[in-house]
């Protein structure tokens, strides 16, 4: 190929034609792109483009040159032979000096000197190749080269009509108004283009499609592209959606069908420096030969010297002509060649040609008639796509929509939001027939998200609407209702009736001028102001607090002993308590409020004799709990300027119970919390505080409110979690567990008819006999209170009800006898909804469209209570009470039935009650005169058992080298201590001191103790027998396990003499000083002599075996 031939066109492509008004360069100002960028879209429709932009570009055939046979000369395209074309690159050379040529030269020349000088020595060079390929007419002409979009003063675009004869002369001859009428051609072959990889959505034969590239270097491609006016990429799409970049490094990740694109603008991305946005119009369909990764293009290519300086220059387009058999020269220029500095992509591609196919054809007539309908359906609904679909018909369908089915189908694919496969397959499909169903496909479900859209829309508006109307026929009522005087203005009505409520009320001085200022506010607000409802809701709470009212107290020494002994057996020091208040009120004729605390273990009773309490005095009731409270706001309220600020919950009760002087219960009050919201126990110091609680200040309401008129009563399980301050402001009253006889006049009296009645066998012959009563409480539910009880209890009645229910059978309780009018109409229609819902799920598409519709099938009295007959009875003694609750828990009274040496009986107090606390000591060893003496201790044992352990091993050694001191058994022996239950926490206290030291003496000494006698007491080192406290929970507890004689210290005798006969019967006090006392009653039948003379034997045997042995 000679030189001289291409030199035209680098020509053309540093000198364009004047007819290209619109630059496609990325060099192109700012000021003129942005102007551009704007009128786009209309100027596409309106066919108002530069010709460089009209659609559709000229796509029809290239004229390319036929290679001439050998001898025999070949015919150019444009009429001339060889020597007029070589005339006529010779005419072209002057034409490129043209004044505007030169104007154009002029405004580049300080940054392309270095160009012109060597363009000008290609130029002298090329002329004498010119000429020798002129005298050489045998020769074979090289191919004709591609002619750029823009074209050149030499070049003449396909399917132009401006004279196929006419010469050079006359062309340049030609003003720039023709040349501006002529369209730029679009190379029908170009095999090897910079391949853009693209995502989401593929693109599709005339619809643009704006991308963004970031890649720097791709991006100063583009650019150059432009500069060389070969604007032509290949776009493939990404086979994973979420895929991103501007390079393809692997085949495999792309689709090898894309689109042949020509870029027609290029902006600069804003806020970044290198990357480019460029629009893109693809051409037609192509499909990837080879890749040439950037990692190719890299490698170092052996070219001639004359090549090197050819892509210096700058050289562009090369032509591709088909059908050469002859290998191409070795310096064959190649159109991308410029491209290979840059680490882009590059393939080689070949065109894809549409399949022939009939238009008459029925198929594809209907699949056109169908996309037309599916795209008016989608236009109804969508305007957007109705402006869509008229640009293209516009600018695509000029006739008839059955001439163009396969632009038609690219349209439906390209203008819809599908699957990336299935648009891809719109793309890949080549035969007509086949490629319209699946545009159709695509479309059609375009059309169905169209209408979800339309669908939610349509719903919203009618909500809207239906708001809207509501709102204004309300203003019309209120405005004709006002007009006709029936009702006032709302603000107006509301003031009122707020101080219609203030008038009844007997508010303190400074709460009823809180209240003025407050209802002059609210008058002067307007009902849209935020501030209006704030202040309405803290009117409302200060008009509904009870100002002044007060509950007619019941001071009936005999009804408040008739209420409380109905409602509670035992609990004598609560009832006293209560009585003494009733009394003190009735003298008085009034009583201000107390605070009390009623301490005890759970199921005994503490939170139902409140509501006693309450009924007894005829006060309103209110609980609540404060177990687990961490918010300080749930006992003095919230401030105001809070969204849904309310006041605390004792605000609360006065307003629900509507008194001044109401009965409240404060529940768990030892379990309260203690959070980053405050410390509640703290803020309970001022409202159970008899000397503040008169002006007690809550949060929201901001006014001082009496509360010393109110009956405070609190519950807990143990006093060392409630701090001390606030526990000093309570009035103590502790509650024991019940005793066996207590637990059966409870189960009597209350527990067996409340569990008769609850079951449904309240008028029913069933006994719960009183040696079954017996049984449970001593074999099943040995707690400290009656809960458990209660629940073994209602699982005798439940299991008596099932079995009487079971032997009758359904003829004698039929369920149609139960049934009232009411609740069979309402069965009916249940099983009418039931049918009905089954039918249409079966026919529905969505199984969540049909639901039923319960308050049909609601009655409010659809059963009645099916009588017994009076001929059945059970009755429930002990032989078969195994039947209804299973097996005993409890087996024996006690632990042990006899005590071996070292085990001993002690009390202990728990938040459950009292209980058995057994201690064991073993000898860990033989003894010998080489063990060691120790002591090891387990079961669990908290802190302060543990020093007692301590106090009492050093004690009981004591004891024996004073009283036995020829007993050395502590000297030598290694001890182990333990408590049985190890799995329970134990730390009750120091009154375990006794205990343990009587458990080491009897191992030390030998000698096993009465298993009947219990014990409890602190052990000083001395041997001084301190005060314990629980002494009533321990005496219940030592009943249990069936002791006869208790241990205490005599500190506890007031407690032993308060104590109730019914615990202390059958059971003996000791009470003791000191521990001489305790060893005297417990050591009484022990030998002295025999006990100091004792492991003398062991001792000496194994000393007189060391000798021999020496």
């Amino acid at each position: 190929m000679l030189r001289g031939q291409r030199l035209p066109w680098r020509a053309a492509i540093h000198q364009p034609s004047r007819s290209l008004i619109v630059r496609w360069s990325g060099v192109s100002s700012s000021r003129y792109n942005a102007a551009f960028r704007v009128p786009l879209d209309s100027a596409c429709r309106s066919g108002s483009l530069p010709p460089t932009m009209l659609r559709p570009f000229s796509s029809s055939s290239a004229r390319r040159k036929d290679k001439p046979a050998s001898g025999e000369g070949g015919d150019d395209p444009s009429g001339k032979l060889p020597g007029d074309a070589a005339a006529e690159e010779k005419n072209s050379v002057p034409r490129r000096k043209s004044p505007d040529q030169v104007g154009r030269t002029d405004r580049r020349r300080d940054n392309k000197t270095t160009a012109e000088s060597q363009e000008r020595e290609i130029e002298e060079e090329s002329k004498g190749k010119v000429a020798e390929g002129k005298g050489n007419n045998n020769a074979p002409e090289s191919p004709s080269p591609i002619p750029v979009s823009g074209g050149s003063s030499e070049s003449k675009p396909s399917g132009a009509n401006n004279g196929g004869g006419d010469d050079g002369s006359k062309k340049g001859k030609k003003g720039s108004g023709e040349k501006a009428l002529q369209k730029p051609s679009v190379p029908d072959v170009y095999p090897q283009v910079m391949a853009i990889p693209i995502a989401k959505r593929p693109l599709f034969p005339g619809f643009y499609k704006a991308i963004t590239i970031r890649d720097p270097n791709v991006a100063t491609a583009i650019q150059d592209m432009m500069k060389r006016g070969q604007p032509y990429v290949g776009a493939f799409l990404f086979k994973d959606e979420n895929a991103d970049g501007d390079v393809i490094e692997n085949l495999d990740d792309v689709y090898d069908v894309g689109v042949f694109a020509q870029i027609t603008a290029a902006y600069p991305l804003r806020g970044e420096t290198s990357g480019v946005t460029a629009v893109l119009y693809p051409h037609r369909r192509i499909k990837i030969s080879s890749l040439l990764p950037p990692s190719d293009l890299q490698k170092p290519v052996a070219t001639t010297t004359e090549t090197q300086a050819t892509e210096k220059r700058g050289d562009v387009v090369a032509s591709f002509e088909e059908g050469v058999s002859e290998p191409a020269p070795k310096d064959h220029y190649e159109s991308t060649s410029f491209l290979r500095k840059y680490p882009v992509s590059l393939v080689n591609v070949d065109n894809l040609t549409e399949e022939a196919v009939d238009k008459k054809s029925p198929i594809i007539r209907a699949v056109t008639s169908e996309i037309v309908n599916v795209c008016k359906e989608i236009a109804t609904l969508n305007p957007l796509f109705r402006d869509q679909i008229s640009a293209f018909y516009t600018d695509q369908f000029p006739g008839n929509l059955s001439d163009e089915p396969s632009k038609l189908a690219d349209f439906a694919a390209a203008v819809s939001a599908g699957e990336l496969h299935e648009m891809q397959e719109v793309l890949e499909t080549m035969n007509i027939e086949d490629r319209l169903p699946k545009a159709l496909i695509v479309l059609k479900k375009e059309l169905m998200n169209a209408q979800l859209q339309s669908k939610i829309s349509k719903d919203v508006e009618a909500k809207i609407q239906k708001r809207q109307r509501e709102y204004w026929l309300m203003e019309q009522m209120k405005g004709i209702k006002r007009e006709l005087g029936i009702e006032s203005d709302g603000k107006d009505k509301l003031v009122e009736k707020f101080k219609e409520k203030a008038e009844k009320l007997a508010m303190p001085e400074a709460v009823k001028k809180v209240f003025d200022e407050e209802i002059n506010k609210l008058a002067h607000l307007e009902p849209a102001a935020s501030e209006f409802n704030v202040t309405r809701n803290y009117l409302d709470w200060l008009t509904q607090i009870p100002w002044g009212r007060k509950s007619v107290e019941n001071f009936g020494i005999k009804n408040a002993m008739t209420v409380l002994d109905e409602d509670h057996y035992g609990l004598k020091d609560v009832k006293d308590r209560i009585l003494e208040f009733i009394a003190v009120g009735k003298l008085r004729g009034t009583v201000e409020g107390k605070i009390l605390c009623l301490v005890g273990p759970p199921g005994v009773g503490k939170t139902s004799i409140g509501k006693s309490i309450a009924r007894a005095l005829n006060r309103q009731y209110y609980r609540f709990s404060v177990g687990g409270l961490t918010d300080v706001a749930e006992i003095k309220g919230h401030r105001r300027t809070y969204v849904g600020a309310l006041p605390g919950r004792i605000i609360q009760a006065l307003k629900k119970c509507q008194t001044e002087n109401p009965l409240i219960l404060i529940d768990e009050v030892d379990k309260i919390g203690r959070g980053h919201q405050g410390d509640p126990s703290s803020a309970l110091l001022e409202l159970l505080d008899p000397e503040q609680n008169s002006s007690f200040l809550d949060h929201y309401m901001d006014v001082p409110v009496d509360l010393s008129k109110v009956l405070f009563v609190c519950t807990a399980n143990v006093t060392d979690t409630i701090p001390r301050p606030l526990l000093d402001r309570m009035e103590l009253i502790e509650l024991s567990g019940y005793v066996a006889d207590e637990k059966m006049a409870i189960a009597e009296r209350y527990l067996a008819p409340a569990a008769r009645e609850l079951t449904g066998l309240k008028d029913v012959d069933v006994t719960l006999q009183q040696d079954a009563i017996e049984e449970l409480i001593k074999s099943y539910c040995r707690e400290s209170g009656v809960r458990n009880l209660k629940k073994q209890i209602e699982k005798v009645y439940r299991k008596a009800a099932f079995k009487i229910v079971q032997d009758l059978g359904e003829d004698v309780l039929s369920e149609d006898k139960a049934l009232t009018e009411e609740g069979k109409l309402a069965q009916e229609e249940q099983a009418k909804q039931e049918s009905e819902h089954e039918e249409k799920q079966t026919t529905a598409a969505d199984p969540a469209e049909t639901p039923l519709e319960p308050e049909k099938s609601t009655a409010e009295t659809p059963r009645l209570a099916l009588k017994v007959p009076d001929n059945v009875q059970l009755r429930i003694g002990k032989d078969t009470l195994k039947d209804y609750v299973g097996p005993a828990v409890f087996t024996t009274d006690r632990l042990y039935e006899t005590f071996p040496p070292g085990v001993t009986m002690g009390l202990a107090w728990t938040s459950m009650g009292g209980a058995a606390l057994y201690v064991e000591s073993i000898l860990e060893n033989a003894l010998t005169g080489e063990s060691r003496p120790g002591i090891e201790t387990t079961g669990n044992l908290q802190t302060v058992m543990k020093e007692s352990t301590q106090i009492a091993y050093s004690f009981a050694k004591s004891v024996m080298a004073k009283q036995f001191p020829e007993n050395r058994f502590f000297e030598k022996a290694r001890v182990h201590m333990h408590c049985p239950e190890g799995a329970v926490p134990k730390d009750a206290g120091p009154s375990a001191g006794i205990t343990m030291a009587t458990s080491l003496l009897s191992l030390g000494l030998d000698h096993p103790l009465d298993p009947t006698i219990a014990m409890t007491g602190e052990l000083t080192v001395t041997g001084k027998v301190l005060r314990i406290g629980g002494l009533r929970e321990k005496t219940v507890a030592a009943r249990r396990a069936g002791a006869t004689k208790i241990v205490f210290p005599a500190d506890n005798m007031s407690d032993w003499l308060e104590l109730p006969e019914n615990i202390k019967k059958d059971i003996e006090g000791h009470p003791v000083s000191w521990y001489s006392e305790v060893f005297d009653l417990l050591f009484a039948d022990l030998e002295r002599d025999a006990a100091n003379q004792l492991w003398k034997k062991e001792l000496a045997k194994e000393k007189s075996e060391k000798n021999g042995s020496e």
